[in-house]
């Protein structure tokens, strides 16, 4: 067997898992995440849903499902550039962080098999990781802000994250669509 017919066969296995949303879906959701996200943490008794990344979720669901590295790159830098308008802190630093985390969540969703719970739980603790650490270092780096970081509470946030990041996975898998 040569080289070319293997990739038409790799090619073949990835367009088979490809889903398809639902235009409203597409839009629905992460506008949904972004006003959770941003005027939910106004209420004093629900400011600790800020640590909560819904739009980070989103962003790798879809990233994951469309195996596309553009669409997920595109989403990421939207919903991130969203969510810096709506804050008080510098525009483009969840810009940054979601765009990679969409493009990478993408090319994952292009190689493995992404549909286990197990699976998907481990994903969404390691991007939520990423994307942590991808602020630090551009705050750091970027805007020369010392910030201290809480490593043992920060570990409990991604593990938080990635529990609701599993369960919200398995809710938006019900209005998928198979191509």
């Amino acid at each position: 067997m040569d080289y070319a017919s293997e990739g038409l066969i790799a090619a073949e296995a990835r367009r088979a898992r490809r889903t398809q949303f639902s235009v409203w879906m597409l839009v629905l959701t992460p506008a949904l995440a972004l006003l959770i996200q941003v005027y939910l943490p106004l209420f004093e008794s629900l400011r600790l849903i800020s640590r909560i990344e819904l739009p980070l979720l989103v962003t790798i669901y879809f990233g994951l499902m469309r195996h596309s590295q553009i669409r997920g790159l595109t989403l990421g830098l939207l919903l991130g550039l969203a969510q810096d308008s709506f804050s008080r802190y510098y525009i483009g630093m969840y810009g940054i962080c979601k765009t990679m985390v969409g493009y990478l969540a993408a090319s994952i969703g292009m190689q493995f098999d992404v549909e286990s719970p197990l699976v998907r739980f481990l994903i969404c603790g390691l991007f939520y990781g990423f994307h942590e650490f991808l602020y630090w270092v551009l705050q750091r780096g970027l805007l020369d802000q010392p910030v201290v970081r809480d490593i043992p509470a920060e570990l409990i946030w991604t593990l938080v994250n990635a529990l609701i990041g599993t369960a919200l996975f398995s809710v938006l898998d019900r209005f998928r669509q198979r191509e």
